[in-house]
This record gives structure tokens, C-alpha cells and sequence, in this order.
């Protein structure tokens, strides 16, 4: 069952699905601090016998607004913005064990983790781009394997979402590798075209083209546009040291035309650019302190290319115990955000992947290759799906009722107005 965001804008609808356990009254008929058991009723009706979330996530936001907190096996969680450092870095730095238990735990008060989103990323311009991004094979800058091509015309790019859509992906993702859309018209206007087809299929549909203006994010959102990526990669502090030709901040402005233009944000990060720790924590301080979270964070294990200035440094290879640790902290600092395992899975076993949806990854890209590196087939992903269980989301349907909220596991504290709920 798809629960309208309709339903949800008014209190009293909302109530018709939802049970309400009230604790006894005190004597004096004023009831304690605590007085409500919140859960979810699932009544099994509905074309895929769940109960579903809208997929918007402003919506989702806006039905979740009176929630503070959520509690289960005892490990507390909550959405919050006003994360620090040091807070974060405390939970990266859990032992292992604790971390990966933690992260579980918020993962299931959340979300359902049988499902997991496919995406397939697909270069529709490759090489020629002028930035200097020390990891990247498309750079004029580097010599790499990687030749300039032109941007590849609007059958194709469809065919290629036909073929993705048949092989299971529910949302088709375009990468241009320019700096910037800039006054690319003609360029724009076929993306435009793109976009409109590949909705039209019904997939969802998501773009990383570079830096974008307000009025480029609007037309896009016109579209069809269901998501725009836009990595931030590492920290405010390591980033100059991988990147001169583009700012930090330059980022951040593009996030903000984005979401302003109602488009889901999808940004996160990368393994591997010579980082520390601290790196990885500054990162994550900066996606859970954004005014909203962003719907999808990526996490990927740099490919070094050969020819890439970071490909002939002597970097310490990311293992899979980074990528849990990462994927297992931006779990608990961001419940509501797909956490998606992306570039680097090729290089990581089957235990090691599962380890990683463990840690809270419900979100993969699919596909034979990612831009210009490798990736598994989808045929792989298939059968990795079929031994662990886990199904695709379906495209334009909101995310699953978590179980445990369905069965009344999780306690979900609300605060409305002066009283507070639990």
C-alpha cells in the first residue's frame, strides 16, 4: 500500500494509520511526560502487499516533522543537523563490532534492508574536461587511457535506459564530464530530451553534469528530474589537495540550486584521495550538517587509473573495513538517506559487500562500468541479490515501512508542540 503524501498533511488523517497505545492516567487525570507507544499498522492491502513511504523525500521529511527520536535493541537515533566533529568522530571510532551493531540496528529502525535501490550510471560525455581532479581519467590534464568523445545523442542514451531497465535498475543516471553546464544550450536542450524520455519509461532519472545554475536546476526539475549528483568527494581541509580548478564552495552553491529547485540531492565521497580519518569524519560533518540531509549519499573506493596523479602516489589502499566504517557512520548520522555503494565493489568479495549492506548501504550502482571504470555485470548483481535475499526498489514508489516499525519494535518519540510523545 503507497501512502499518499496526502493523507499525511492532515493530523487526523494521519492517525487513521496509526495505533495508539495510551498509558493509564494518573489520578489527578493528567497524564505523565510519556504517554504514547507510536507505531505503524500494516494492513497488507495493496498491489505489493506493503506498506510504502512517499517517494518524495520532502514529503517523507513533512510526515516524519513532530519525530525525534527513534529507539530499538537499546540503541537511540535520531535526525538531526547540529552534529559536531567530535560527535561524529566518537562513532567512527566505536570498535568495529559496536559500530557495525549500532549501524544495523538504526538501519532497521528505518528501513527495510531486503530492499536495496538499483542504479545504473551511464557516461553520455566522456573525457575532455578541464578540471584537475587528481583521481579522475576524463582530465585533459592526465594521460590516461581515456579518449574524448562527443556527447552521445538522445536514441542512444534511451536504448542504453531501455536495456538498464530491463536488466532490473529503477533509476538511470547521466554523467557529462564537463566543469560546468555553463552555456552549453544545444548540449542542455538534448539532455532536456533525455530526461523526458527516460522519465518517460518510468524510471527515475538522475543527472551529474557538472556545476549548475537556479534556472539550469528548474529546467531540469521540469523535466523530470528526479535526482542531480553532485559529490563533494572529501573534506573542506583535503580537498585542495585534489582539486584546484573548482571550490569547495563552488560545490556547496550548486547542492543548494539543486534542493532549491525541489530536486533530491544524491552527494557524498571518496576513499582513497591520500585522506585521513579526520578526512573522512570532516566529510560526514559536512553532509549531516546540511539544512537537509541529501536523499542519497555515495560512497566509493577510489579505482585508481593509471595515468591519474593518484594513481602513481603511494596511497594506502582502501580495505572493506573503510568502506563498513564509513558506510556504518553515515548510516547513523543520516537514517533517512540511502547510503549507496558505489564505485570499488568489483574489488570487494561477496562477504565484503554483504558486510557493507550490514553496515547500512541500501543503495548500488549496477552495470558493467561507472563512467570509465569497472563495475559487476548486471548479471552478477543478480545473483548476489538472490543469495542474500535482497529485492530492487521499484521506480517512482516511495522506500518500504521499515518491519520493526510495522511490528511495533521501534519506540518513536514525537514532540508536538509542548507535550512530548513517546
Amino acid at each position: 500500500m503507497l501512502l499518499s503524501p496526502r493523507i499525511f498533511r492532515s493530523s487526523s488523517a494521519l492517525l487513521r494509520f496509526r495505533k495508539l497505545s495510551l498509558a493509564p492516567e494518573h489520578a489527578s487525570g493528567v497524564a505523565p511526560k510519556y504517554v504514547v507507544v507510536d507505531k505503524y499498522s500494516a494492513n497488507g492491502s495493496g498491489s505489493d502487499n506493503n506498506l510504502r513511504l512517499p517517494n518524495d523525500v520532502n514529503d517523507r521529511n513533512y510526515l516524519y516533522r513532530e519525530e525525534d527520536s527513534r529507539t530499538m535493541a537499546g540503541v537511540t537515533a535520531s535526525v538531526r543537523h547540529n552534529w559536531t566533529k567530535h560527535e561524529i568522530s566518537e562513532i567512527y571510532s566505536l570498535p568495529f563490532h559496536e559500530l557495525m551493531y549500532r549501524a544495523s540496528t538504526v538501519h532497521r529502525m528505518y528501513w527495510d534492508p531486503s530492499e536495496v535501490q538499483q542504479c545504473t550510471l551511464l557516461s553520455i560525455k566522456t573525457g575532455g574536461c578541464t578540471e584537475d581532479c587528481s583521481y579522475c581519467s576524463q582530465s585533459t590534464r592526465h594521460k590516461t587511457h581515456v579518449k574524448p568523445t562527443p556527447t552521445m545523442k538522445v536514441n542512444e542514451v534511451l536504448e542504453a535506459a531501455r536495456k538498464a531497465k530491463e536488466a532490473g535498475s529503477t533509476r538511470f543516471c547521466m554523467g557529462a564530464a564537463w566543469r560546468e553546464l555553463g552555456n552549453k544550450k544545444n548540449a542542455f536542450k538534448h539532455i532536456l530530451e533525455m530526461v523526458r524520455g527516460v522519465n518517460g519509461m518510468g524510471l527515475e532519472v538522475c543527472c551529474t553534469l557538472g556545476m549548475l545554475n537556479a534556472e539550469q536546476a528548474r529546467q531540469l526539475k521540469e523535466a523530470g528530474l528526479s535526482a542531480y549528483n553532485h559529490n563533494l568527494d572529501t573534506s573542506p581541509e583535503h580537498y585542495p589537495k585534489v582539486i584546484s580548478t573548482r571550490s569547495y564552495e563552488d560545490r556547496l552553491q550548486t547542492i543548494a540550486n539543486v534542493r532549491d529547485a525541489g530536486i533530491s540531492v544524491c552527494c557524498g565521497g571518496i576513499l582513497g584521495l591520500g585522506e585521513e580519518e579526520t578526512d573522512r569524519v570532516g566529510l560526514l560533518h559536512v553532509l549531516a550538517t546540511l539544512p537537509e540531509h541529501p536523499e542519497s549519499v555515495p560512497i566509493n573506493a577510489l579505482v585508481a587509473v593509471e595515468g591519474t596523479p593518484l594513481a602513481d602516489e603511494d596511497v594506502a589502499k582502501v580495505d572493506a573495513f573503510d568502506m563498513a566504517r564509513m558506510i556504518a557512520t553515515a548510516r547513523v548520522v543520516m537514517p533517512r538517506t540511502m547510503v549507496r555503494l558505489s564505485a570499488g565493489r568489483l574489488s570487494f568479495s561477496d562477504a565484503e559487500q554483504y558486510m557493507m549492506f550490514q553496515a547500512g548501504a541500501n543503495s548500488i550502482f549496477n552495470g558493467d562500468k561507472l563512467l570509465t571504470t569497472p563495475n559487476p555485470e548486471f548479471d552478477e548483481d543478480t545473483r548476489l541479490f538472490g543469495k542474500l535475499g535482497f529485492h530492487g526498489k521499484p521506480a517512482h514508489k516511495g522506500p518500504l515501512v521499515a518491519q520493526s516499525e510495522q511490528e511495533g519494535d521501534v519506540l518513536i518519540t514525537k514532540v508536538r508542540g509542548n507535550q512530548q510523545f513517546a
